[in-house]
C-alpha cells in the first residue's frame, strides 16, 4: 500500500482522485471511486446549468439538485464509508451558480454528520478564487484549487487553498492558453507555494503514479483514465474513443470556459481551427459547436460531432475496466516500479 500525505489527509487507501468531468454526470463515478477507494468527485458544471436533468417533479434550482445528488452519493457510499467530494468552477461564466452550488455542499455537511466525516474536499478551478475564499472556508471542507501555472498556484495558496492541483497541458478537458506540460510545471509548483501539491495531466497508471510522487506531489488526479471505466456515467462511444486513440489523437480547441483538450474527430478540428484563429473571434462559433456537441455526447449521437474530452494519456488507455480493478492494477504497478527503481539503482 503507498500512502502519502493525501491518503493521510483524506483517510483514502489510493493517493488518487478522479477528476471532475463536467458538464457531464460523474455520480456513478464518483460513488464507484469512493468505494474503491479514491476520492470521488462530484461534478457540477451540468447540475449548475441544469443541462443534466432532474427527474420529472424533483429538484428545480442548482442548490437543491447538488443537495440531491449529495445524499445519493452520500447513501451509496456510506456502507464502504466512502470519501467524496465536489468539483466546482469558478469561471466568471458561472459565476450566478456559483454561490448555491458552494452553499448546497456546505449544507449537506452540516445537516448531516456522516456527510461532514465523508464529503471533506472542495475542488475550484478555472476561475479567480480569491472572492469566494469565505464561502468555501465556510463549508469546513478541504480546498483544492487547479492551477495550470505557477502564478495561478500562488494565486490558490494566497486565496487560502490547502492543496494546490498543478494540472499539465496533456491533460483533458479545460487547459490553459499556455502550453506547459506536467513535467515541468508540477516540480516548479511544488517549489513555489507551501501547501501540498498533487498532479494532473498524463497520468493513468501506477508508472505515472510514481513519476508524480517521485517530482514531489502527494498524489495524482485522473479524468481520462477514469473515462474508461465499466462504471463511469459516459457513453459507451466516448469509452470506446479513448480506448482506439493513440497519443497523438487529442488537440486542443475553443470551449466555453477557455481552451480545452478534445479527442480528434470532425467537431474538435474545428474548434481547435477556431482557436488558431483567435479565441475572441471564434468564441461564439466555438461555444455552439460545442454546447451541441455536448448534448450529442450525452446521448450517444453523431460521433465525429460529439464533444469528447481527453487527453494525451489516452495513448496509454487500452481496456476499459472497472474502478476497482484501475486502482488495485495502479497500485500493483506502483509498487512493482518503485522495487525496480530500487533494483536499478543498486538498492
Amino acid at each position: 500500500m503507498i500512502q502519502t500525505k493525501l491518503t493521510d489527509m483524506l483517510g483514502t487507501r489510493y493517493p488518487v482522485i478522479q477528476a471532475g468531468m463536467g458538464p457531464w454526470n460523474t455520480d456513478k463515478l464518483c460513488i464507484a471511486s469512493a468505494n474503491a477507494g479514491a476520492l470521488g468527485i462530484i461534478s457540477t458544471v451540468g447540475i449548475g446549468y441544469l443541462w443534466t436533468k432532474p427527474e420529472e417533479g424533483g429538484p428545480q434550482t442548482p442548490y437543491e439538485f447538488l443537495r440531491s445528488i449529495i445524499s445519493g452519493v452520500g447513501e451509496a457510499t456510506a456502507e464502504k464509508k466512502g470519501v467524496f467530494g465536489c468539483n466546482i468552477p469558478l469561471a466568471i461564466e458561472f459565476k450566478e451558480q456559483i454561490e448555491g452550488l458552494i452553499k448546497a455542499t456546505g449544507d449537506a455537511r452540516k445537516e448531516d454528520p456522516d456527510i461532514a466525516d465523508r464529503l471533506k474536499v472542495i475542488i475550484t478551478s478555472a476561475g479567480n478564487p480569491t472572492p469566494w475564499t469565505d464561502a468555501i472556508k465556510e463549508t469546513g471542507c478541504y480546498w483544492f484549487h487547479v492551477a495550470p501555472s505557477v502564478y495561478h498556484a500562488i494565486k490558490g495558496e494566497k486565496a487560502g487553498a490547502d492543496v494546490i492541483i498543478a494540472s499539465g497541458r496533456e491533460g483533458g478537458g479545460h487547459v490553459a492558453f499556455e502550453p506547459i506540460h506536467t513535467m515541468v510545471l508540477l516540480p516548479a509548483v511544488i517549489k513555489a507555494v507551501n501547501v501540498p501539491v498533487v498532479g494532473a495531466g498524463g497520468f493513468a497508471d501506477g508508472a505515472s503514479l510514481v513519476a508524480g510522487l517521485s517530482l514531489g506531489a502527494i498524489g495524482i488526479q485522473m479524468g481520462t483514465r477514469f473515462i474508461a471505466t465499466k462504471e463511469s456515467d459516459f457513453h459507451d462511444l466516448w469509452k470506446n474513443k479513448v480506448v482506439e486513440s493513440s497519443e497523438m489523437d487529442s488537440l486542443v480547441g475553443i470551449s466555453i470556459f477557455g481552451p480545452a483538450r478534445y479527442l480528434k474527430n470532425e467537431v474538435s478540428v474545428k474548434l481547435h481551427e477556431l482557436l488558431v484563429g483567435g479565441f475572441e473571434s471564434g468564441y461564439n462559433e466555438g461555444v455552439l459547436l460545442e454546447t451541441k456537441g455536448i448534448a450529442l455526447s450525452i446521448e450517444g449521437g453523431d460521433p465525429d460531432w460529439s464533444i469528447y474530452f481527453g487527453g494525451e494519456a489516452s495513448g496509454r488507455i487500452d481496456s476499459i475496466i472497472s474502478v476497482q480493478e484501475l486502482l488495485e492494477g495502479i497500485e500493483e504497478q506502483a509498487e512493482a516500479t518503485i522495487r525496480d527503481l530500487q533494483l536499478n539503482l543498486g538498492g
